[in-house]
């Protein structure tokens, strides 16, 4: 047996030997669901283990109150282990980040023995936020990854893919404010704030007969008057615009928003368009990463992974467009049920997701170490 192949063996038994400590942290942040930047219980569950193995922990870490930074190793090669655990309004853990979690804790206390021996600097960095407010866009912009060599996550989902190529995702409030009237006696006077937001939804939809196949625009009336005897003289709206390329989605946001900016000026309206969060970009997988990876998960026996076009969106796209990134998803329901449904939430703490938690422990410990293990050679 090689050193390479004996220092494997003694990651995956770490693994193994931490396997019910992990288990536990899953199901606990499964069991008390936290929505974005109110993860208090799940940040310190996911710190407090980390500060127990001899990490120096950091929390509250960059300016937000549930992210954590933990550090183990001095070596020159900086690898980042995100983990999130935000969950979903409503439905709780029905992507599976309770997973994400104690697979990114996993990878980092197999890896802390051999730190050194790997001129290895493991940084965890506890991420909030992902389904809504971007929180690795905001840490990005704090300084989080600097001097970073390589980051990954691995993800839950129906199927397993080994390179995730993911929409880059903006979003959009809109308000309108026009003047209220009773629509009997001086109609004339009003300015239906409502009508300004039907006239750009129409627009939208002729909008959508000449975008490309993967622009995507899509939102939710957030209000549109109380009584059906007053001319409303607000409205509102929550809208999400979806792109295959950051570059994409500059130009999708124009036109989107002169679509709503047509509304007030049909109706007489004022409109006011804000960005509630960072756009999320595109998911960039890096070709070392990614070979390392699939080359350690088909040694675990891991599903063959497939190809797909981009399905979903995530803020580590931003990392990607900065720092050497992977993104893995693995199987978890086998194509029963997929994210955000409530079916899904269920398998987040089912033995696939039992496996999946050991498996992308194990597997992003390897890769960190192989990944390591070249640049040093190359030093």
């Amino acid at each position: 047996m090689t050193a390479a192949e004996s220092l494997k063996t003694a990651v995956r038994e770490r693994v193994s030997a931490h396997r019910e400590e992990l288990l536990s942290l899953s199901r606990r942040i499964h069991a008390h669901p936290e929505t974005a930047f109110a993860e208090h219980r799940a940040a310190g569950w996911c710190a407090d283990v980390l500060r127990e193995h001899g990490f120096a922990v950091t929390t509250p870490a960059y300016g937000l109150d549930t992210a954590f930074s933990a550090t183990a190793g001095s070596g020159p090669v900086t690898v980042a282990i995100a983990c999130e655990y935000d969950a979903l309004p409503g439905l709780g853990h029905a992507c599976g980040h309770n997973l994400i979690a104690a697979a990114g804790v996993g990878a980092a206390l197999a890896l802390t023995p051999y730190a050194d021996e790997l001129g290895l600097t493991v940084r965890v960095l506890g991420t909030p936020a992902e389904e809504r407010g971007a929180g690795k866009a905001l840490l990005l912009e704090a300084g989080a990854f600097e001097g970073v060599d390589a980051a990954m996550m691995v993800h839950p989902c129906p199927f397993e893919v080994a390179e995730f190529r993911s929409f880059a995702l903006g979003t959009l409030s809109v308000a309108y404010q026009g003047r209220s009237a009773h629509p009997s006696l001086n109609a004339h006077e009003g300015r239906n704030a409502a009508d300004a937001l039907t006239v750009a939804q129409v627009a939208l939809g002729l909008l959508r007969q000449q975008l490309p196949p993967h622009w995507k625009v899509h939102g939710v009336t957030t209000s549109a008057g109380t009584a059906p005897n007053l001319i409303p003289d607000r409205a509102s709206a929550e809208y999400e615009i979806r792109a295959s390329a950051a570059e994409d989605l500059r130009e999708l946001r124009e036109r989107v928003e002169a679509c709503f900016r047509a509304g007030a000026l049909a109706t007489g309206c004022e409109v006011t368009l804000t960005r509630p969060e960072p756009d999320y970009l595109d998911f960039r997988t890096d070709a070392e990463l990614i070979a390392l990876w699939r080359a350690n998960a088909r040694a675990l026996g891991r599903p063959e992974p497939e190809e797909r076009d981009a399905f979903a969106c995530t803020d580590m796209g931003n990392v990607s467009h900065v720092v050497p990134s992977i993104h893995p998803v693995l199987d978890i329901t086998g194509g029963a049920c997929g994210p955000h449904e409530p079916e899904f939430a269920e398998a987040a703490v089912s033995p696939a997701a039992e496996r999946a938690i050991v498996d992308g422990a194990v597997g992003m410990a390897w890769t960190v170490a192989d990944f390591a293990s070249a640049r040093r050679a190359q030093l």
